[in-house]
């Protein structure tokens, strides 16, 4: 056991120098540490760890989805919910369908229902490899939007399509009305658990006497609880921790402190990059061990994988062009969110399918055998076609959807503000509230009746003269007394942050109060950088 506990403090050593690494070539991470881990597997120095498919939807799966709905935009996912849910659930079910035809036509002995389960186990996309590699290159808002919500969704779709694959393999019987309404009824009793148990939550943050500390434990907990609510009840708990967890994001504020705010939000940021980290360096780690349990010769199930690789790239894209045609169909009768979404958005969202852990995860929860005693049919193999589509897809559309985005140039046809304009409009209305509040407080005769209230108007003045200057210029490139500003005041903070260690080392202050100014400070540094960002497109 302590010796398993130091190979994972290893592998997190190595998660972190293959993220700089990535970072340093330009490439997204979940990239490099599937092939990092496919590295490491040559070396056979972690071969004591393994992915546990009962780790993986318990441990990992839950607080995932849960970060994940909890960055969505609701009224983003409201907007483009058509989209989000037609890629959720019948995109899904249509490529179920056509692994199944396509596996049980090529390869000898493969039948529809073991097609169904590998395609139930090779359907769901991957969205943290997209929308990571999606960050670094400039898309619209809406096609991250779309990425995200959908990510919420179709693990759900999935998981459900191969729980009644593996049922009908198992018992060799299937009922599509019975099948048809079982789906219904694990989707909507899976939401409804999500929402109840996210109401309890709710109360517990609102009413009761948290503290910071406390309420962070308890955003925790909460996926867990919601996760393992649904699947004792044996509905879906990935839509139970989805359905939750967007119900409490989107009460956030009249739920939790600032403080709060900001200590589950960095909680949550490290703890989900350490997750993502683990599962794909784990992916490449599987390599060996799957190789090995291989009965069909490696040639052979090597050319499977890619044709159902080839398969699912083209499903893909064929389905998102055809979601457009239902779009474009659907807009004479109803209102749509765009009713002529082109041809650039299909191309992206259809290249961007790459698969990821939950696939692997389901296809390793595979039983070993059948209620009969015998072995289950071609398990290794789908282990291995999966492990192979995951490759395929993660390293092959990973490493060109950034060229594919370049030569594509999607435009932002629903953005009517660009982001750097929308972010001085708030600011100087920011500034304009603040300075109206500080002026309703003056005397009588019109000035503030205090110091500390003129010093006050004198900044928020001069804040507001600031980003009206900013807006009348955001049209053209970035001013040079701009930069020169950004150097002074960046150039002020770190001698500050000097002046404070110096103060440290002297036995009258407490250390506490000095480090809550560092963090003041941090705090400016953090806006200021965002602000660099949005005028200069530098890191």
């Amino acid at each position: 056991m302590q010796n398993l506990f130091f190979e994972f403090v290893f592998l997190v050593l190595i998660i972190l120098a293959l993220v700089m690494l990535a970072q340093k070539l330009r490439l997204a991470y979940p990239v490099v540490l599937v092939l990092g881990g496919l590295a490491l597997s040559v070396t056979q120095l972690f071969d004591n760890i393994k992915i546990d498919p009962e780790i993986v939807f318990l441990v990992f799966l839950p607080p995932l989805l849960y970060e994940a709905a909890w960055q969505v935009s609701w009224k983003e996912f409201w907007k483009w919910r058509r989209v989000i849910a037609s890629f959720a659930f019948p995109v899904v079910i249509i490529t179920s369908c056509i692994v199944a035809v396509v596996s049980h036509a090529l390869i000898p002995g493969f039948t529809l229902a073991l097609g169904f389960l590998l395609g139930g186990i090779v359907s769901p996309p991957d969205a943290i490899s997209a929308t990571t590699i999606m960050k670094q290159v400039k898309v619209p808002r809406q096609m991250l939007s779309i990425i995200e919500g959908e990510s919420l969704l179709n693990d759900a779709a999935s998981l459900i399509v191969f729980r009644f694959a593996l049922a009908a393999v198992l018992t060799g019987q299937f009922a599509f009305s019975a099948a048809a309404g079982s789906f219904f009824l694990v989707i909507v009793l899976g939401t409804a658990i999500g929402l109840g148990i996210g109401m309890v939550f709710y109360a517990i943050h609102r009413w009761l006497p948290t503290t910071p500390s406390i309420d962070t434990v308890l955003t925790l907990l909460t996926p867990y609880c919601l996760y393992y609510a649904a699947e004792h009840f044996h509905y879906s708990g990935v839509l139970a921790v989805v359905s939750g967890g967007l119900l409490l994001s989107s009460k956030r504020h009249s739920m939790l402190t600032y403080r709060s705010r900001i200590e589950s939000i960095d909680v949550w940021s490290v703890l989900s990059f350490v997750l993502n980290g683990l599962v794909f360096l784990l992916i490449g780690l599987e390599l060996p061990t799957i190789t090995r349990e291989l009965d069909a010769g490696l040639g052979p199930a090597i050319g499977y994988g890619l044709l159902i690789s080839l398969t699912l790239v083209v499903g893909r894209l064929l389905c998102s062009f055809g979601a457009v045609l239902v779009t474009m169909f659907a807009s004479r009768f109803i209102t749509v969110a765009d009713a002529n979404p082109g041809w650039r958005g299909p191309i992206i969202l259809g290249w961007a399918g790459m698969r990821g852990v939950v696939s692997l995860a389901a296809a390793l929860s595979i039983p070993l055998l059948t209620p009969q005693g015998q072995p289950f049919p071609y398990r290794n193999l789908i282990l291995f076609i999966t492990f192979v589509v995951i490759l395929v897809t993660l390293v092959f559309q990973g490493l060109t959807l950034p060229w594919l985005i370049r030569k594509v140039n999607p435009e932002n046809r629903h953005q009517t503000i660009p982001e750097e304009r929308q972010e001085l409009i708030l600011q100087k209305k920011l500034a304009l509230q603040a300075l109206s509040y500080v002026e309703s407080a003056a005397g009588p005769d019109g000035s503030p009746n205090d110091d500390y209230l003129h010093n006050l108007r004198t900044r928020l003045q001069l804040d507001a003269a600031f980003f009206t200057q900013e807006l009348e210029g955001s049209e053209g490139p970035p001013d040079e007394t701009l930069h020169r500003f950004h150097r002074h005041y960046l150039t002020l903070l770190e001698q500050q942050r000097t002046l404070l260690h110096e103060m440290n080392h002297r036995m009258e202050f407490d250390e506490e109060i000095i480090r809550k100014h560092l963090t003041i400070l941090d705090l400016e540094e953090y806006k200021l950088r965002e602000k660099q960002l949005q005028t200069t497109g530098a890191e």
